[in-house]
């Protein structure tokens, strides 16, 4: 498997998450998102200006910017 940022995880792929590189108060609120080791994720669509990206996590659609995004690592 190969491990990369979630900002760089193409549309419509699903990924596994891996890693989060974070600490405190972002760790947190991507916990509370649901964002934990073993979480399918998926990227569904970007704005218009390519910066927040809507991904599908356990049947909820949630928007990351491309800062937090890429501070989480999945495997595909």
């Amino acid at each position: 498997m190969e491990k990369i940022h979630l900002d760089d995880l193409p549309l419509q792929i699903m990924g596994t998450v891996d890693t989060l590189n974070c600490k405190n108060a972002i760790r947190r609120r991507l916990l509370d998102l649901g964002i934990v080791k073993g979480t399918k994720i998926t990227p569904i669509l970007k704005s218009p200006s390519g910066d927040p990206t809507a991904f599908l996590i356990r049947g909820s659609l949630i928007a990351l910017r491309k800062e937090d995004a890429n501070l989480i690592l999945v495997n595909i």
